[in-house]
């Protein structure tokens, strides 16, 4: 079976990696309760998830002055989803991978661009999506080990 994932070598590909301190369990619910994402990522305005979170599951939602439309490819809880998604000019690939360690959860978030748009305007948006992927790993960070010591107390 053929790994679905982002591209690294697509005109625009970032990756970035975190380790948070709450269980696989408290991270995974937070990152695919997506209808709960403007919550507590602060750059996501709006999301609408269609049925339920599955391979072949749509989702329509906005950062900053993009919307996206957005559709799971895979997925295996807790560990890893992937989505594609499409917006003006752009084709992108976001995948995420979860990995249980002694005190907590290893994170790695990547994501490539392929199009037009990335292709004309691979420099800035390199530097937009590595950006972006940090903002959402540290958003995810924050939560979920607040959610943990939430559940401890």
């Amino acid at each position: 079976m053929k790994q679905i994932t982002a591209n690294e070598k697509a005109p625009v590909y970032a990756r970035q990696e975190a380790s948070i301190n709450a269980p696989i369990q408290v991270v995974w619910s937070l990152l695919t309760d997506f209808e709960k994402w403007p919550e507590w990522n602060e750059s996501v305005q709006e999301m609408h998830l269609q049925g339920k979170v599955e391979v072949g599951a749509e989702f329509r939602w906005k950062t900053g002055s993009m919307k996206i439309c957005s559709r799971i490819e895979h997925i295996a809880p807790p560990f890893t989803i992937v989505w594609s998604g499409r917006s003006t000019g752009i084709r992108a690939m976001h995948a995420w991978t979860l990995t249980a360690e002694k005190n907590g959860t290893r994170v790695r978030t990547e994501e490539s661009f392929e199009g037009f748009v990335a292709w004309l305007f691979a420099r800035p948006l390199r530097k937009v999506l590595a950006d972006a992927l940090q903002q959402g790993l540290h958003a995810l960070k924050k939560e979920a080990e607040k959610r943990d010591h939430t559940t401890l107390d």
